[in-house]
């Protein structure tokens, strides 16, 4: 299956995002897991856009010229995710709605044991219909969730040669129908399924054995397994490859999954061969667990660029890694807001403490290669 990408002078964006955006509040350093009647203190809370928002806002901190298409309420919640999402993240709105009187979707996520429990609250916007718009904006790349329908807009997309990255979530219908999933699936560039959800679509027993079946489904396979790594195959240059996973403090996991594939999408877009591809989303889903809140404790290139300065010279992390050596030379370091306990005090800029300033790094790492 040929895909033809267009050519970047004539594209309104990099990377086309559309889907339900959250106003997440995180609780972190619970001890024991909640239980009626009892109240249990946490250590640590973050608030910060999520839903589709985190893998939008992964995607822009790692450069990409990102578009948002999403529906957003017109009260306080909606003010901080706008305001967030706009004015510190670089992300264009255009082609999301406001809407009167409708409140903003929000998750509370319980990180606990490592992993996270979720409550959700949220109704439909008022208009689906225009939860993504008539005329999309010419993308490189874009995110299709095919997990209850095929949207409407991919075949004009990736007739156009955007490469669609597509992914599933949960099948509450317990079908778990891979022919239905493959029809949903036709057009796509790549699908990116989790192991459990890889290998229930499959009927397989391991990450490895769901690849091998999914392979044939899209150009580029690829399944996340957590702290076993992610496995890929790719039909247009034959490449087949497994990453490790990176070992890092954990503190949240939320979003980790989307931050894993924006990291891929920034680096397929490079073309970089495949195992440079996972290695980097690898590493970007493990960055952005050491912190509060997938969206905001997404890295940006200067936090990969920490992390590579920090690697011990002549590791086996910094031989798997050494092609962000000459990358990091090529793109803007900077810092980023984070997810703090609150998302507004009186007089704050866009009305809530995480924004931060995104001025360029003073380091220039061309002036300090590292060792062998």
């Amino acid at each position: 299956m040929a895909h033809d990408s267009p050519e970047t002078d004539d594209l309104a964006c990099d990377f086309f995002v559309t889907g339900p955006v959250f106003l997440d509040i995180i609780f972190t350093g619970l001890q024991e897991a909640p239980v009626g009647g009892r109240e249990v203190m946490t250590s640590g809370m973050g608030s910060s856009p999520g839903g589709v928002a985190t893998l939008a806002v992964a995607a822009s901190r790692l450069g990409l010229r990102t578009s948002l298409a999403a529906a957003f309420g017109d009260d306080m919640y909606g003010d901080y995710l706008w305001g967030t999402l706009e004015d510190d993240e670089a992300i264009d709105l255009s082609a999301s709605h406001r809407w009167p009187h409708w409140h903003s979707p929000v998750t509370v996520s319980l990180a606990y044991d490592k992993d996270r429990a979720m409550i959700t609250h949220a109704h439909k916007p008022p208009r689906a219909d225009l939860a993504v718009p008539h005329v999309l904006p010419t993308a490189r790349a874009a995110f299709a969730d095919v997990g209850d329908e095929r949207p409407d807009w991919l075949d004009a997309s990736a007739q156009r040669g955007t490469r669609i990255f597509a992914d599933v979530g949960w099948d509450p219908t317990g079908l778990w129908d891979a022919t239905s999933l493959r029809e949903r699936l036709d057009g796509c560039y790549a699908f990116v399924p989790n192991a459990v959800e890889a290998m229930t679509y499959t009927g397989t027993d391991s990450p490895g054995a769901a690849l091998e079946r999914i392979r044939d489904w899209v150009p580029l396979a690829v399944v996340t397994a957590g702290s076993s790594g992610s496995y890929a195959a790719d039909a247009t240059t034959g490449e087949t490859a497994w990453a490790p996973a990176l070992t890092v403090p954990a503190l949240d996991p939320t979003g980790a999954g989307d931050v894993f594939l924006a990291g891929l999408v920034a680096a397929t877009l490079r073309e970089w061969p495949l195992l440079q591809r996972l290695r980097f989303a690898n590493l970007c889903a493990a960055l952005s667990v050491r912190d509060f809140g997938g969206a905001l404790a997404a890295p940006g290139w200067g936090a990969i660029c920490e992390w590579w300065e920090a690697l011990e010279p002549g590791s086996w992390l910094a031989r798997d890694y050494a092609f962000l050596d000459d990358v990091l030379t090529t793109v803007e370091h900077r810092t980023y807001g984070r997810a703090v306990a609150t998302i507004g005090f009186v007089g704050d800029t866009h009305d809530h403490p995480s924004h931060t300033p995104t001025e360029p790094r003073t380091r220039d790492f061309r002036t300090a290669p590292r060792g062998e």
